[in-house]
């Protein structure tokens, strides 16, 4: 029996990766399905806390400007726990 998956493919940006300041890492990973066109961002701190942003993104690029900007404005430590 051959069972064809019908979920659509994960898409991961090569922009996703690890950013770090004062002392701490935050994850950032960008993605998006593959049948869609708009991007996700997830943001995963040291404890393994993940935050995903409600807004998606036209770009991969915006994605991670979204990112760096809340840290700018708000600090790192609006991420850890």
């Amino acid at each position: 029996m051959n069972l064809v998956s019908t979920e659509p493919e994960l898409i991961q940006s090569p922009l996703s990766q690890s950013i770090t300041r004062d002392g701490h890492t935050l994850r950032v990973d960008i993605y998006r399905l593959e049948d869609e066109t708009d991007w996700l961002l997830e943001v995963v701190n040291e404890d393994g806390t993940s935050n995903v942003w409600d807004d998606r993104f036209a770009t991969d690029q915006a994605d991670l400007d979204a990112v760096q900007a809340a840290i700018d404005e708000e600090g790192i430590g609006a991420f850890l726990d």
